[in-house]
């Protein structure tokens, strides 16, 4: 199977994992995940910090590679919301409840270039200590850590 699944991971915590790992069980033994990583210019409407593209990158593949996943996989740019999703053939997409709506218009707009609409898969958001999600701009605000951990 081939999973398409995108985000900024910066930093890397649990939710992105969570997400990464559900594209690669997906994927199986024989799929392919292709993962938009999204681009400097695009991350820099994020209201935190971002580490630069190669740095994120190079964070994500050795949590790829350390993961052991079977699965073959690659990281792709992703300059805009929808990235390679449009015009790629692929059979589904992973993503969190804060970016379902996403997929929804992806789905509208293969369509409407008579392309085939794509599974849709969304995981559950990883919940912190305190009950609230883990996100990237909690963490930079240093109100939890990547695992999620309140810190006081």
């Amino acid at each position: 199977m081939k999973i398409m699944v995108g985000g900024t991971f910066s930093p890397l915590h649990d939710g992105h994992k969570k997400l990464l790992s559900r594209s690669f069980e997906l994927a199986g033994d024989d799929g392919h995940v292709i993962i938009g990583l999204s681009t400097d210019q695009f991350a820099g409407d994020k209201n935190h910090p971002i580490a630069p593209y190669e740095k994120r990158k190079e964070i994500l593949t050795t949590f790829i590679q350390d993961s052991g996943y079977s699965a073959t996989w690659n990281v792709i740019p992703l300059e805009d919301r929808y990235g390679a999703t449009l015009d790629t053939d692929f059979d589904a997409l992973v993503v969190s409840e804060e970016t379902f709506p996403v997929s929804l218009e992806i789905n509208r707009l293969r369509k409407e270039r008579g392309r085939k609409k794509v599974d849709i898969h969304q995981i559950t958001c990883v919940l912190a200590d305190d009950g609230r999600w883990i996100s990237s701009t909690r963490i930079y605000r240093g109100e939890i850590d990547d695992h999620g951990r309140v810190i006081r």
